[in-house]
């Protein structure tokens, strides 16, 4: 008597869709180390600075890691992580934008113009052309660059001066706006009640949990191999101990300043915007390879001006917040270090000077790391100079190190 059985699958041929594959731990560790070895580094790097910072500034001075110097971090390094945000967008198509400093600086005057007592402008609509301003400045500059064939070093490096000359043409002899509008002054000056910033945690864990249970869906509907539950949960697990030790730590003194809320949403939905859509998928071709994107039908052009529009509204976005926390703009806004810490922020953080690689967690990490500097130098009261040299120092680092991990990508195909 025969018996028929179910022929094996073939080689490579996908997984039965009903079953849940999960990698064991064991495997998964494995091949963690062996991408770390072949230049996967990911946010490890970033990871381990953040606590060697935090700790060597916490022995320096006692005050570094009060509740209520954790406050003045959080504000101090909204506007850094925000225009952080957009040039982490223009450094995956491999260009970049050095004007944003200035931009920002627009977008903050435009806003304070407007606001001016007797004008009756409101705030609603005051907010929306400071920031149809970036937009539009970013898709002049995206235009030279994509259809003129401009290099954007060049582009945004007129940009830089032209727009420092715009504003000081537009804020004229009177040297200091002084900001009056409550809602404006508000964003980075007012803080939360303690229902409120739990309902902000709640929320990001409950959709960071949504996000990551419905990958593990999808993966497993598609036949694909999942990571271990252990650190599928983890993951949340740790997101959870994070949020509740934030509104904790920030309750304790004068809880979380609104411009959190702007911050959280930021990184929300341009995370979003590059992993999850058709849009985000063709910045990173385009970064990776412009003309096989072109051969595949994406079109190039069109997204470079886009991204340059994002890179310009996120600039003046992080102008109002940075008004906000002066409660006024000048003939420097826009100047100093803005810059140089938002792009340092963005390669810091873990996204390649050489385009088609990063994340918008990026800014995120970079802009703790550029503030925890910062403010913890400023606490040991070290000269400006020092402030320079030592930014200076970690920014050559996280590049050498993006280099030579790209070494190791190139070396085993990664790249």
């Amino acid at each position: 008597m025969s018996t028929t059985s179910t022929p094996p699958a073939p080689s490579g041929a996908p997984a039965d869709a009903t079953t849940d594959q999960h990698i064991s731990p064991a495997s998964f560790a494995r091949q963690r180390v062996a991408a770390l070895r072949e230049g996967e580094l990911g946010s490890l790097p970033i990871v381990v600075g953040i606590i060697v910072i935090a700790i060597y500034f916490q022995a320096r001075n006692s005050n570094f890691l009060t509740a209520g110097n954790f406050v003045n971090l959080i504000a101090q390094m909204a506007a850094i992580m925000i225009i952080g945000t957009g040039i982490v967008f223009v450094l995956l198509l491999g260009e970049i934008d050095l004007s944003v400093g200035y931009v920002s600086g627009m977008g903050g005057v435009i806003a304070a113009l407007l606001l001016e007592p007797g004008k009756n402008i409101p705030t609603s609509v005051a907010l929306a052309l400071a920031l149809g301003t970036g937009i539009a400045i970013g898709v002049l500059q995206g235009f030279f660059v994509a259809r003129l064939g401009v290099p954007s070093f060049v582009v945004t490096l007129a940009g830089l001066l032209g727009w420092n000359g715009v504003l000081l043409q537009i804020i004229g002899s009177s040297g200091t706006i002084v900001i009056q509008d409550s809602l404006i002054n508000g964003i980075a000056n007012d803080y939360m009640s303690a229902a409120l910033s739990w309902i902000v945690a709640i929320a990001l864990v409950g959709a960071y949990t949504f996000q990551g249970l419905s990958n593990v869906f999808r993966r497993r509907q598609a036949g694909l191999p999942n990571d271990p539950w252990v650190f599928v949960i983890g993951r949340i697990v740790v997101l959870a101990i994070a949020a509740i030790a934030v509104v904790v730590i920030a309750d304790s003194d004068r809880g979380l300043p609104y411009v959190t809320l702007i911050m959280v949403g930021s990184y929300v939905i341009w995370t979003f915007v590059a992993e999850r859509t058709r849009f985000g998928r063709h910045i990173y071709a385009v970064g990776g390879n412009a003309e096989a994107a072109r051969r595949a039908g994406i079109n190039v052009p069109a997204i470079k001006i886009a991204v340059f529009a994002i890179s310009g509204f996120m600039a003046a976005l992080g102008g109002i917040v940075l008004a906000s926390r002066l409660s006024s703009v000048d003939t420097s806004t826009g100047g100093g270090t803005i810059l140089l810490y938002s792009i340092a922020a963005a390669v810091i953080g873990g996204t390649s000077l050489f385009g088609g690689r990063g994340t918008i967690k990026s800014a995120f990490l970079g802009a703790i790391v550029i503030t925890m500097i910062d403010n913890g130098l400023g606490l040991l009261n070290v000269s400006a100079g020092t402030k320079y040299i030592v930014t200076a120092l970690v920014l050559l680092a996280a590049v050498t190190l993006d280099s030579l991990s790209r070494r190791g990508r190139v070396a085993t195909g990664r790249a």
